[in-house]
């Protein structure tokens, strides 16, 4: 018998499609009436395929008495009641890895963009400036400038790699040193905000992240200071990163995340500083093709062997 799968969110059309051929999917995204239609079915899913933008509670999980996995479309995880999913003993996975490259670029992109001024450079060039004012004032050099690197998992040290190859001194925080890791490490993430010109965030969001970028974090990084997020807009206090540009506190941000998504607070969208992106760091066909098959392929080794490839 065919397993119940609840679809959250739409995958691309090939692993649409290996779903659809294999399961009874319930795309509940599409329901004009989600909460009936989940009613007719909450006996008999036991699969649920979970997105990054569309939050599975726990009142969701409890509501579904024979659930037994939650594949999520997304690296991370947050929009997942963890510990509702463990108390009913659903396993959760998600898919790391597949999307770091890409990540890091746009990350080493909102880097060149902040300082460089591109955005700035486009809509000066667009808006006819050029010709009627003459050059655009000086952008700063990325060479040279030391980038601490907040979380160095898999697209921490991508990142890593990348900001060396532009001539960058790289160095990072997490809650332990890791041995393979050839650089410098810091225990106090005050003290390397303090020593960077460039604080990346690239952790995942937890309890214990939760906005740990703070304005006192701000005021260490100074005035030449540039903020990057990739990771979760939680895990910086939105508001004080917004007075902290206002006043001059930092130089400037490159923000793929933000606090209630996709609600981007106006101050930001009203400052010259600042580079903004709708939440499109692992947006490529590439890696949401291969993060899609990794979400179909956790389904079938559950269901097929009772283990999965990537556990939360």
């Amino acid at each position: 018998m065919a397993q119940n799968i609840l679809m959250m969110g739409p995958l691309p059309a090939a692993q649409m499609q290996q779903l659809e051929e294999n399961y009874s999917v319930l795309k509940l995204w599409q329901e004009p009436d989600p909460e009936a239609s989940l009613n007719q079915v909450r006996e008999k899913v036991t699969g649920i395929v979970g997105v990054f933008d569309r939050n599975v509670s726990g009142k969701l999980i409890r509501a579904l008495p024979n659930l037994e996995i939650i594949a999520n479309y997304a690296v991370g995880y947050d929009n997942i009641d963890i510990q509702a999913a463990r108390e009913q003993g659903v396993v959760v996975t998600n898919t790391p890895g597949v999307s770091a490259d890409d990540i890091a670029d746009l990350t080493l992109g909102m880097v060149l963009g902040v300082l460089r001024r591109m955005v700035e450079g486009d809509i000066y060039v667009r808006t006819g400036q050029w010709a009627k004012r003459g050059a655009m004032p000086l952008g700063r050099s990325v060479r040279g400038r030391t980038m601490g690197i907040v979380g160095m998992g898999r697209v921490g040290k991508a990142i890593a790699r990348r900001a060396e190859a532009f001539g960058m001194e790289v160095v990072y925080f997490g809650p332990r040193k890791k041995p393979e890791v050839p650089y410098s490490y810091y225990h106090n993430l005050q003290k390397m905000a303090e020593d960077c010109d460039i604080l990346t965030v690239a952790c995942s969001y937890s309890p214990a992240t939760h906005q740990l970028i703070d304005a006192n974090i701000l005021k260490l990084l100074g005035k030449n200071g540039v903020l990057i997020n990739i990771a979760r807009g939680r895990v910086v206090n939105e508001q004080d990163l917004v007075d902290a540009l206002e006043s001059g506190v930092i130089a400037g941000a490159g923000l793929d995340v933000f606090e209630n998504e996709p609600d981007v607070p106006s101050a930001l969208c009203r400052l010259d500083n600042v580079v903004l992106q709708p939440h499109q760091a692992s947006a490529t066909v590439e890696s949401s093709t291969a993060e899609a098959q990794l979400v179909v392929d956790n389904l079938r080794s559950y269901f097929e062997k009772a283990e999965v490839l990537t556990p939360v």
